[in-house]
C-alpha cells in the first residue's frame, strides 16, 4: 500500500459538510456584525447579523463570547472567498417551529415581546419563529392604536399552526376573555346588593359612567351620580378615575350603581334647615316662563314662581333674574313626601304705606271723582 502525501492525510482528516447540513462549532471572533466560528472544516464559518437575528441594530458582542459553542445551518459552503456561510436564525425559526407546533397541540399559553406593531395586527417571535396576531385577536376591546404593543411582552395562544403556507397565527383575545369570564364569577359570587365598593372609570358616555368593579363592569347612571345636578357626565368624569360607589342593584349580569350615599342625602334634615318661614339664600339654577328653580344646596332645588319675584307684573323671570345669581327668598310652603319647596322674594319686600285719610292725594282724587260725575 502506497503512503499518503502530507496534503491527503490533511483532506481525510477534514469533516465534509454539505449545504443545509446542522453544524457544531466554537467562537472565535465576534465583531458587532458577525459571528466567525470553528467548525472543523477547512474554512471557519461566518454567522452575519442577518443570520443571527430579525433585529437589524443588534450588537452580536452582546450576544456571544469567545469560546462559546453553538450550532448552526449551513446556507453555502463556499461563499466565493472560501469561507462557510452559516444561519443561526434559520435553525433557530426551525426549532422555533417545532415549539410552536407543540404548544398549538397542546394549547399551551406562551409569552413573547412584540417585535413589530403592523397595520393589521402584531408580530411576536418565539425562539426566531414569527407568529402572526390579528388586530382583531389582540384584545377583547376594539382598539384602534396597536402602537403600545411595541416592545412588549404578551400571552397567547396558537390557534392555527401551517408552517408551509407561513400561517403561524396567535390568539390573546381568547385568554383575556377566559381571564375575565372567571374574574366575573368571582366578582357575582362576592358581591350584593347595599356593598360599597370601589372602581376605575372605564367608558364615559351621555348618559353616565361605566366603572370597572375588577371583573365586571357595572352603570352609573346620570342621574346616580350625585344628590345635586349633573349635565355632562364626561365634565365629572374622567376615563382611569378611581371612585366610590355602591351597588344599587344586580339583574343577571348586569350591575347599576349609584354615589348617592343616604348619608349624604340632602334632604334628610331639610325639613329644618328649609321650614315654612325660613329665610334662605340659593343660586337660580334654571328657568321656564312661570318660574326660576334656585338651588339651595346640592340636591335641593325650590320653585320661585314668577308671581313671587316681585310685586309688580313680571312676564318672565328672565326679565329680571339670571342663572347663577344668587338670591334670597322666603319658604312659603314645604313639601318632603314629594320634595317640593316653594319660595318668594316678594314676601321679603316691605309693606308698602297706607295712604292716611285726608291727605292731598285722597282729596285730589275725591275731587276728581266729583268733578267727572257733576260732568256727566
Amino acid at each position: 500500500m502506497s503512503e499518503m502525501s502530507f496534503e491527503q492525510m490533511l483532506e481525510g482528516s477534514i469533516k465534509t459538510i454539505r449545504n443545509g447540513e446542522i453544524v457544531e462549532g466554537t467562537v472565535i471572533e465576534v465583531k458587532p456584525d458577525e459571528i466567525i466560528l470553528n467548525i472543523g472544516y477547512k474554512s471557519d464559518g461566518i454567522i452575519s447579523r442577518n443570520e443571527y437575528t430579525n433585529e437589524s441594530n443588534l450588537d452580536l458582542t452582546t450576544q456571544v463570547k469567545v469560546g462559546d459553542t453553538m450550532e448552526a445551518k449551513v446556507l453555502k459552503v463556499n461563499d466565493g472567498e472560501g469561507q462557510v456561510l452559516l444561519s443561526y436564525k434559520h435553525l433557530a425559526a426551525e426549532k422555533g417551529n417545532k415549539r410552536l407546533e407543540d404548544a398549538f397541540n397542546n394549547k399551551e399559553v406562551l409569552k413573547a415581546k412584540v417585535v413589530q406593531v403592523l397595520s393589521g395586527g402584531l408580530s411576536v417571535v418565539v425562539d426566531e419563529a414569527r407568529v402572526f396576531i390579528p388586530a382583531s385577536l389582540v384584545s377583547d376591546t376594539f382598539e384602534k392604536d396597536l402602537s403600545k404593543y411595541q416592545d412588549t411582552e404578551i400571552e397567547f395562544v396558537i390557534t392555527e399552526f401551517n408552517p408551509r403556507r407561513r400561517r403561524i397565527i396567535g390568539d390573546r383575545r381568547r385568554l383575556l376573555e377566559a381571564d375575565k369570564a372567571e374574574k366575573q364569577k368571582e366578582l357575582f359570587a362576592r358581591i350584593n346588593v347595599g356593598d360599597v365598593i370601589e372602581g376605575t372609570v372605564k367608558n364615559v358616555t351621555d348618559f353616565g359612567a361605566f366603572i370597572d368593579l375588577g371583573g365586571a363592569d357595572g352603570l352609573l347612571h346620570i342621574s346616580e351620580m350625585s344628590w345635586g345636578r349633573i349635565d355632562n357626565p364626561k365634565k365629572a368624569f374622567k376615563v382611569g378615575d378611581t371612585c366610590r360607589v355602591f351597588i344599587k342593584d344586580i339583574r343577571e349580569n348586569k350591575i347599576a350603581l349609584s354615589m348617592k350615599f343616604e348619608d349624604e342625602n340632602p334632604w334628610k334634615d331639610a325639613s329644618e334647615r328649609f321650614a315654612i318661614g325660613n329665610i334662605v339664600t340659593g343660586k337660580v339654577a334654571r328657568m321656564a316662563d312661570f318660574g326660576a328653580f334656585v338651588e339651595l344646596s346640592p340636591g335641593v332645588d325650590a320653585l320661585l314662581h314668577v308671581s313671587q319675584i316681585a310685586r309688580e307684573h313680571i312676564d318672565k323671570p328672565s326679565d329680571v333674574l339670571t342663572v347663577g345669581q344668587e338670591i334670597e327668598a322666603k319658604v312659603v310652603d314645604f313639601n318632603e313626601a314629594e320634595k317640593k319647596i316653594s319660595l318668594s322674594m316678594k314676601a321679603l319686600l316691605p309693606d308698602e304705606p297706607k295712604a292716611e285719610e285726608g291727605s292731598d292725594d285722597v282729596a285730589d282724587v275725591d275731587i276728581e271723582a266729583v268733578a267727572a260725575e257733576e260732568g256727566e
